[in-house]
């Protein structure tokens, strides 16, 4: 059997990639769906029964709850990586994923904080995030993929301070980064009303705060 070659073939291999990462998104959105609706009880056979596939589909794509999971994390990373382009302009370099450089200059740190505190004003993201640090707590697999995801984040703020502040060490940028996302992460449970009461004044001061992490 000869293998098929020429423009019908790339065409044909096109439209299957097109179709398997339509298929990958639909996955993430029944994944998100289930997290968010049950918690620890959102198995993978719950998740199919949401995506409408078989167990073996999503497998297929996902071969463990923990893979469907930093799947879920990478895409909300992405996607906050997303807006922080379109609304400051910051870009992740090409060449070394964990810097982001900002070619029309350097970007305001009170629009950077803006773009990461609005993202708490959706409900949603901020259970899809408790409802993971919950089985984190309980499965290290999961923990696992949570720590590299987390990872990540700091180094996505560390590259921004360094980029700021090329005075500052490696070590400072770093310990400044860290605190930046434990701040904003603990201010999520209090923004949302799972912990506690959100306030305008909390608002302005974690708002100044955040960014006195990012340059001052």
């Amino acid at each position: 059997m000869t293998q098929e070659k020429g423009p019908g073939a790339a065409q044909k291999g096109s439209t299957l990639t097109r179709q398997g990462s339509i298929r990958r998104t639909s996955l993430l959105d029944a994944a998100e769906a289930v997290l968010v609706a049950q918690g620890s009880d959102a198995s993978l056979r719950a998740i199919a029964g949401e995506a409408g596939v078989r167990v073996g589909h999503l497998q297929h794509y996902f071969p463990t709850r923990a893979d469907l999971i930093k799947a879920v994390l990478e895409r909300a990373l992405e996607r906050s990586l997303e807006r922080l382009a379109e609304t400051t302009g910051l870009r992740v370099v090409r060449d070394d994923p964990s810097a982001l450089e900002s070619p029309a200059g350097p970007a305001d740190p009170g629009e950077v904080v803006a773009v990461v505190l609005a993202e708490q004003e959706d409900p949603q993201l901020v259970r899809l995030y408790v409802e993971v640090w919950a089985l984190a707590a309980r499965d290290e697999e999961i923990a696992a993929v949570v720590r590299e995801f987390y990872r990540k984040y700091v180094a996505h703020v560390e590259a921004f301070v360094q980029q700021g502040r090329p005075d500052w060490s490696g070590g400072f940028c770093r310990a400044r980064a860290e605190t930046f996302v434990a701040l904003i992460e603990g201010a999520a449970l209090m923004r949302s009303g799972i912990a506690g009461s959100r306030s305008a004044a909390m608002d302005a001061q974690l708002a100044h705060f955040a960014v006195q992490l990012l340059r001052d």
